[in-house]
Parts: C-alpha cells; sequence; structure tokens
C-alpha cells in the first residue's frame, strides 16, 4: 500500500509541478530597485547567502518571491536533483529539510537557517532598504 501512495503523491507533485512555476512568476511581484552602487553593495553582502531548496517546494517559493522582490541575487542550490548539494545541507544544517539558508559570516562562521518565515522575515529586515 505505502508503494502505491507514494506514487500517487510524486504524479501528483510532477501533475503540479508546472502551474506552481508559473504561478510563482505571475505572483511574484515587482522588484526593489536601487541605484546602481546600492546594488553592487547588496550583490556583494548575496554573495555570503546561499539558498538550499526544491524547485516546486511551496515554502521555497515563498523565499524565491521574496527574494525577487527584494531583488536579492543568492545563489541557489537544488538538492532535490543535486546529491552534491543534499550532503552539505545535511551535513552542514544537520537535516535535509528546505528552505535553508546558510549564511557565511565575516569571520567564517557558517550560519544555516531554517523555516520560510524566518528566512524572509531575516531578508526583509537585512535588504528591504530601498533607494
Amino acid at each position: 500500500m505505502r508503494p502505491i501512495i507514494r506514487l500517487f503523491f510524486r504524479t501528483l507533485r510532477l501533475g503540479l509541478a508546472p502551474f506552481m512555476l508559473i504561478s510563482e512568476k505571475l505572483t511574484r511581484g515587482s522588484a526593489l530597485e536601487r541605484s546602481p552602487a546600492q546594488q553592487a553593495e547588496v550583490d556583494a553582502e548575496t554573495a555570503r547567502l546561499a539558498l538550499y531548496q526544491f524547485s516546486t517546494c511551496p515554502f521555497c517559493i515563498k523565499v524565491r518571491k521574496r527574494m525577487h522582490q527584494l531583488n536579492l541575487n543568492i545563489e541557489q542550490r537544488d538538492t532535490q536533483h543535486n546529491a552534491t548539494h543534499r550532503q552539505a545541507l545535511e551535513q552542514g544544517g544537520g537535516r535535509v529539510k528546505v528552505p535553508c539558508l546558510l549564511i557565511t559570516h565575516d569571520d567564517g562562521h557558517e550560519e544555516w537557517m531554517y523555516e520560510s518565515d524566518t528566512i524572509n522575515a531575516y531578508l526583509q529586515e537585512r535588504f528591504s532598504h530601498a533607494a
């Protein structure tokens, strides 16, 4: 019975995936505008961030929408299709759960932040200043 249930949900996810991705693009809103100098500063700060995510995870979509709205260029690491990223998430963060934001501090210390609401609050607080 368990394999049938897994097959059902896998098929459901595959069928809904295109609609979820299209919906993400249509509903993400407009990006925050900054001066080129301010955007360069933000890009330098986001170079130390990486988002571990699945492309069709609703909570990951929520974080990617916020990244778009705040005009953030954060590296996205797909842990569903990339075993190296999945292993790094498990070893560094302690569990394979997405979304997870990896924050590398100036001193080299790594912070692994889970939960979409926590990540969005962090991004909003740190990067919401407009031009």
